[in-house]
């Protein structure tokens, strides 16, 4: 197989899928078919769709050398722009060029992963409008992986942006009662963010003449050199870079967005918000920020070292005041991309494996935790944390499995929640004392948050009658949650397997920046 059949195949068969869904709809309904028969055959298309391409992505991972050096499974194509060489080739210009290394291949894992439990979570749960939620989350998977594949800046920016273009949808569609406010929230934070970003990218192809991102790499350095360690254009180029992926990731103080679009969102959708969309911002931070600008963002240091150590400490603090068990965990991931930002710009080769690992290992643990509320949601629609109490007398295996969760929420060693915080802890502490101490102090308050509403929910008598009925989670629930018990208990007694693939791509980015720090 082809590396251009494989790696694009890969990325566009979900929306492939999502057109040969809504072409069948189309028939289907033409003969009258129910209402109950066209979800199910939408949520089986998509099931499959989505489950061809996570083994694509296995096939992908298969083909990857990890002692190898730069991106593999390339494909470079001319798409506009550019100049004929004496060889008769267009070079420089926007190309489509899609590539992955050892960090990309594990986020693309990781979307391809989740992306068919979701479809097993909301099997019964999304009763209306079923083919247009199984594709729009179609669509969204092709986007994700696109922007995780892009070795073209113009092509990246396009599938960075068109993917808020579904979750919009999604949450707005799908969502709860506030959900027009929450995804227009999202939408316009993120967008307003990336508006900066564009006009630097329009500016750099300007300069470069190519949107080229590995050479970008080489020459947006030099041609915007810092002189004396004066400000810059190197540095208004990394402030624009930075109010793109600090929103998305987010960074205090744009969160504000975060929580009001995970209330509002399905749990299909806040899972794929946590689990996929944020580990953007951190994408972005590793394969642009520093390798492009690596004196400014060595000058930024303290500023982002600040502003990540207030969001582990003040999102804690809000999280432990929430009555909403959602927005508790949508506060719990604000807390947790302080981590990985940390680790970023620790500017140490341990801080960075640790904020890739963190990546990785929160996408698992914070898409269950939605699924855990999505369950007893379902069932007593409801997610207040007062009207529960007491489950574990009527839901044992279920308060097994939160349990195992909680855990690895608060970092328990022998769960990936442990390994990707004391890594990005260690690499901040080489760079900065204060910032791991205040990131320590978030390790304590998450403890704090998260084992009280495991003992406001699970333990204790249960008190309301309501509950008296409610049924341990299913089959089917079951069958979603075993891979991700797998992934975090795996990934935390064996977490070489992650940074064997990771090391020869960090390499790169510490030779950005190692010749800059003290």
């Amino acid at each position: 197989m082809g590396d251009f059949a494989l790696l694009s195949f890969m990325i566009f068969a979900p929306a492939l899928g999502a057109l040969l869904l809504l072409w069948v709809r189309k028939i289907t309904a033409s003969n009258a078919t129910s209402v109950e028969e066209e979800s199910r055959v939408a949520f089986l298309v998509g099931l499959v769709v989505s489950a061809a391409t996570f083994v694509l992505s296995i096939i992908a991972l298969a083909y990857f050398q990890p002692g190898a050096e730069g991106f593999q499974l390339v494909e470079d194509h001319s798409w506009f722009g550019g100049t004929l060489n004496e060889a008769g080739e267009v070079v420089g210009g926007i190309r489509y060029k899609m590539g992955v290394d050892g960090m990309s291949i594990l986020l693309v894992l990781l979307t391809t992963f989740l992306t068919p439990l979701c479809f097993l979570a909301s099997w019964g749960s999304v009763k209306h409008r079923v083919t247009e939620y199984v594709a729009a989350f179609l669509f969204l998977e092709t986007l994700m992986l696109g922007v995780f594949c892009s070795l073209d800046l113009m092509l990246f920016y396009v599938f960075f942006e068109a993917g808020l273009i579904p979750m919009f949808i999604i949450i707005g569609i799908w969502g709860g009662a506030e959900r027009v406010y929450a995804s227009f929230k999202f939408f316009l934070y993120t967008l307003l963010g990336s508006l900066f970003m564009l006009l630097a990218v329009i500016a750099m192809y300007l300069q470069a003449g190519t949107s080229d991102i590995v050479e970008l790499q080489t020459v947006i350095p030099q041609i915007f050199a810092v002189e004396d360690g004066k400000f810059g254009v190197q540095h208004l180029l990394w402030l624009a870079f930075f109010a793109s992926f600090a929103v998305k990731l987010p960074m205090w103080p744009v969160h504000t967005w975060l929580p009001d679009a995970h209330v509002q969102a399905p749990t299909a959708g806040s899972v794929i918000l946590a689990g996929v969309l944020l580990k953007m911002g951190g994408y972005g931070f590793l394969r642009f920020s520093l390798p492009m600008f690596p004196e400014a963002s060595v000058y930024f240091q303290p500023m982002v070292f600040a502003m990540s150590v207030i969001a582990i400490v003040y999102a804690s603090l809000v999280a432990f005041r929430q009555t909403d068990m959602k927005k508790l965990i949508a506060y719990s991931s604000v807390a947790h991309m302080g981590f990985v930002t940390l680790g970023i710009f620790s500017f140490t080769e341990i801080g960075i494996q640790g904020a890739i690992f963190q990546m990785i290992s929160h996408g698992v643990i914070s898409g269950a935790l939605f699924l855990i509320v999505g369950v007893i949601y379902d069932r007593m629609h409801t997610r207040e944390i007062k009207f529960y109490g007491g489950l574990v007398t009527k839901m044992p295996v279920y308060a097994a499995i939160f349990m195992l969760f909680t855990m690895a929420n608060v970092g328990l060693p022998g769960t990936s929640g442990f390994v990707g915080e004391i890594l990005t802890m260690a690499g901040s502490f080489q760079a900065s004392t204060w910032a791991a101490t205040g990131a320590a102090l978030g390790v304590i308050f998450s403890a704090v948050y998260m084992l009280t509403l495991y003992r406001q929910t699970v333990f204790g008598v249960m008190t309301n009658e309501k509950l008296e009925g409610i049924k341990d989670i299913n089959r089917t629930e079951a069958i979603v949650f075993a891979p991700l018990i797998i992934a975090t208990i795996v990934l935390g007694v064996f977490p070489a397997i992650i940074f064997d693939i990771t090391e020869l791509s960090v390499a790169p980015i510490m030779a950005a920046v190692s010749g800059l720090i003290g």
